[in-house]
C-alpha cells in the first residue's frame, strides 16, 4: 500500500502530538459507548496494516476517547474492494480523512460523514422523556448497556439509524437510544424547554398520577433526580409537564423547584454519605446510573448528581477529576465523599487499568456497587474488610471544593 508522503508525514506529526495525551487514557470496566460495526464481507481494514495504522492515528488525534467524541467506523467488502464509512464530529477530522482517501492506491474507498448528518434534520436536540432511559453501545436492544439518562436530561443528537439515535449526554458520553425514550426538539424548542419552570423529583421512586390523587391512574413512574416542568399547584399536589406534553400530578412534598434545588443542594461530606446510604441494597447493573440499578461508577455519579454536581461517567474518567489525596493506603488522610479507585497499576509494558470505584464514608469504610450497594472496610480487623479491593487499591481523589475543575459540571447546564 502507498500513502502520499505529505499525508504520511502529517500523520507522523499527529501521532507525536497525541502520544503524550495517550499516556493518560485509562481503561475501565465500562466499555466504550460506541463500538465499530464489523465488516460483513471476508475482508476488513486489518488486511492493510499501513492504512489501519493511519486510521488509528487519526482516531487517536481527533477522538482519543470514543466514549465522548464521535468516530464511528463501518466497513464491508464489495467484490475485491473494501468500503469504509467513518462518521466524525469534527470538521478537521473529516478533512484529514478525505485527504488520506484521495491518496490511496489500493482497492479501498473511504467515505467520511460529518455529524450531525442529514438523518437528524433540524431536530438536533432531545430531552429524555421517561424516568430512566437506557443508552446502548449499538443501535439494537440486545447491545450492551453503556449508560443511562434521567427524565428531563437534555441530549445532543448526532445520527439516526432506524428507530435509534446516537446521542450525547451533558457529560459528553455517547451512545444509542431507542427513539421511544426521548422527545426530539429543534434548537428553538430546546430553548423553550429550558426556559420553563422546572422541579427535581426527590424520592428514590415514585409515581405521577392522572389526577391529584394517589389512588388515580398513573401517567409515569419517577426516580430521584428526574426533572419535570411545573404547570400549577393545587390541594397538596403539583401539576407537572413532561417533555412530550403529557401532564400529571405529584404530591408537592416530593419535588423541589429548580431554583430552590440549585440554591440548597450542594455536595457536602454529610449529604453525600446520607444519599449513598439511602441506596443500600440496590442491585448492581452494568451500565446503570439510576436508583433502578447501577454499576460502580454509575453509583458514585448518581450520588453526586443528587447533591448538585455532575461528574464523569466511568471510573477511568472520574479518576481524572479532583485532587489526589492518597496513593499509599494512608486512609487517615481521606474524608467522606472522596472517591477510591481500584484496578491494576501501570508497569513498564502496560498502562494503568482503572476497574472499580467506591466512595469513602469514614471510620475506615467505603460504599460501592459490588453485587449490590454495600459498605466495605479497609481495616483488616473489621468484619466487612474487603481484601480483594484492598489489594488492588490505586489511589483516592477528592472532588469537593475543587475550583475550576474541567471534569466537574454544575447542574445549571441541565436545569437552565
Amino acid at each position: 500500500m502507498k500513502i502520499h508522503g505529505i499525508i504520511a508525514g502529517a500523520l507522523l506529526l499527529l501521532s507525536a502530538g497525541c502520544s503524550q495525551a495517550q499516556k493518560h487514557v485509562q481503561q475501565d470496566a465500562q466499555a466504550p459507548a460506541v463500538q465499530a460495526v464489523q465488516p460483513r464481507g471476508g475482508q476488513d481494514v486489518s488486511a492493510y496494516p499501513e492504512l489501519k495504522a493511519a486510521l488509528d492515528t487519526i482516531q487517536r488525534r481527533f477522538a482519543p476517547d470514543k466514549r465522548t467524541e464521535p468516530f464511528l467506523t463501518e466497513s464491508q467488502a464489495k467484490g475485491d474492494s473494501l468500503l469504509i464509512s467513518i462518521d466524525v464530529g469534527k470538521s478537521e477530522a473529516k478533512r484529514t480523512l478525505d485527504s488520506l482517501s484521495n491518496t490511496l492506491t489500493i482497492p479501498v474507498r473511504i467515505t467520511t460523514v460529518l455529524l450531525p448528518d442529514q438523518s437528524v434534520g433540524n431536530k438536533g436536540y432531545a430531552v429524555v422523556n421517561i424516568s430512566v432511559c437506557n443508552i446502548r453501545s449499538r443501535p439494537e436492544h440486545s447491545a450492551e448497556l453503556a449508560t443511562q439518562a434521567l427524565m428531563g436530561m437534555p441530549l445532543k443528537v448526532w445520527k439516526k439509524k432506524g428507530g435509534w439515535y446516537l446521542v450525547q449526554t451533558p457529560d459528553h458520553y455517547l451512545g444509542w437510544v431507542d427513539g421511544g425514550g426521548i422527545e426530539r426538539m429543534t434548537q428553538a424548542e430546546m430553548a423553550q424547554w429550558k426556559a420553563r419552570k422546572k422541579a427535581v423529583f426527590l424520592p428514590l421512586f415514585g409515581m405521577a398520577y392522572e389526577k391529584p390523587d394517589v389512588q388515580a391512574a398513573t401517567i409515569a413512574d419517577l426516580t430521584a433526580g428526574n426533572i419535570v416542568a411545573i404547570l400549577a399547584e393545587a390541594n397538596g399536589f403539583v401539576q407537572i409537564g413532561f417533555p412530550d406534553g403529557r401532564k400529571a400530578y405529584v404530591p408537592d412534598n416530593q419535588i423541589k423547584k429548580s431554583e430552590e434545588w440549585l440554591a440548597t443542594t450542594k455536595p457536602s461530606e454529610a449529604a453525600l454519605v446520607s444519599t449513598a446510604r439511602r441506596m443500600m441494597g440496590i442491585p448492581y447493573l452494568w451500565g446503570g446510573t439510576s436508583p433502578k440499578g447501577m454499576d460502580c461508577s454509575g453509583f458514585t455519579k448518581t450520588v453526586y448528581w443528587l447533591n448538585g454536581l455532575i461528574i464523569p461517567r466511568d471510573a477511568s474518567q472520574q479518576i481524572w477529576a479532583g485532587e489526589e489525596v492518597d496513593n499509599k493506603r494512608d486512609f487517615s488522610r481521606l474524608r467522606p465523599g472522596d472517591l477510591l479507585f481500584f484496578g491494576k497499576p501501570a508497569t513498564d509494558s502496560t498502562a494503568e487499568k482503572v476497574i472499580h470505584v467506591g466512595m469513602w464514608i469514614g471510620n475506615g469504610e467505603f460504599i460501592h456497587a459490588s453485587g449490590m450497594i454495600r459498605v466495605s472496610s479497609m481495616n483488616p480487623k473489621a468484619d466487612n474488610f474487603d481484601q480483594y479491593e484492598y489489594d488492588r487499591y490505586l489511589r483516592t481523589k477528592r472532588l469537593l471544593n475543587v475550583p475550576n475543575d474541567k471534569y466537574l459540571i454544575t447542574p445549571e447546564t441541565i436545569l437552565k
